[in-house]
């Protein structure tokens, strides 16, 4: 009886590991076809890869499975998904013509997303949930994987709106750079964990879900960078705005 309970501790939850592993392997195989330069390809396995992991964690939240070896499972799969894949999709989409400076940003970027899963694991029950202590991986991830799945749709590569090839280079070396030190900022994102799935919701909310599917449906590439993009925006604005917040309350404080 013992050694059953001891082999069953030792066990792992097959499902949500399996959704992780499908997670992981969408990362793998975005560096594969980054490699070989189908960047499409690569940036649609990268946001496959976030389908999945937004599918593991509430599987083991919905099933009572969370262990500590999926979670551990989860931050190394992450790493490859939202941080090496992403760094070698931008190096071989602009930054290999910009030498040492090319691969350094994308080094920034991988090494910010390392940190920042790193940290999030240590913040785990102890950190408010309805927020976020930097910007999270995978939304950094569909940043850099959007702007080039956006620029790879756009008709004639993006020149007709005038890019050179020179903008390119520096666009996808600033994108790199900053998301990758928005990941291990202390600016502060909205998590929407506070949201309730399982509770009752009017029908309204169910019509605007099933207009942003056909929304994005329409124009995946365009709809889903603006989504990320605004969303990496909002966390800056979130504190400049908490931080004025503070100044009026200190100056109505010393008022009184």
């Amino acid at each position: 009886m013992v050694e059953n309970q001891v082999k069953a501790r030792r066990g792992v939850y097959l499902l949500p590991s399996i959704l992780t592993t499908f997670g992981l392997f969408c990362g793998f195989y975005a560096v594969i076809a980054s490699i070989k330069g189908n960047f499409e390809i690569a940036t649609m396995a990268i946001f496959f890869a976030m389908l999945w992991d937004a599918l593991d964690g509430r599987v083991a939240r919905m099933t009572n499975t969370q262990t500590a070896f999926g979670a551990e499972y989860d931050s190394m799969a992450d790493l490859i998904s939202f941080g090496v894949a992403p760094a070698i999709l931008v190096y071989q989409w602009t930054l290999t013509g910009m030498g040492k400076i090319g691969w350094v940003a994308a080094f920034i970027y991988a090494a910010c997303a390392a940190l920042r899963l790193a940290r999030f694991n240590t913040q785990v029950g102890i950190a408010d949930k309805r927020y976020f202590q930097g910007l999270p991986s995978p939304a950094a991830a569909a940043v850099l994987a959007g702007m080039i799945g956006l620029y790879e749709w756009l008709p004639g590569q993006g020149y007709e709106l005038g890019l050179s090839a020179t903008s390119e280079n520096v666009i996808g070396w600033l994108m790199a750079v900053v998301c990758g030190i928005l990941m291990v900022s202390n600016v502060r994102y909205h998590s929407f964990k506070e949201v309730n799935f399982k509770g009752r919701s009017s029908f309204r909310l169910l019509l605007l879900a099933a207009l942003i599917i056909i929304v994005i449906a329409y124009e995946p590439p365009l709809v889903l960078f603006i989504f990320f993009f605004l969303y990496m925006l909002s966390g800056p604005i979130l504190t400049v705005w908490s931080l004025q917040q503070k100044r009026r309350q200190k100056k109505r404080s010393k008022s009184l």
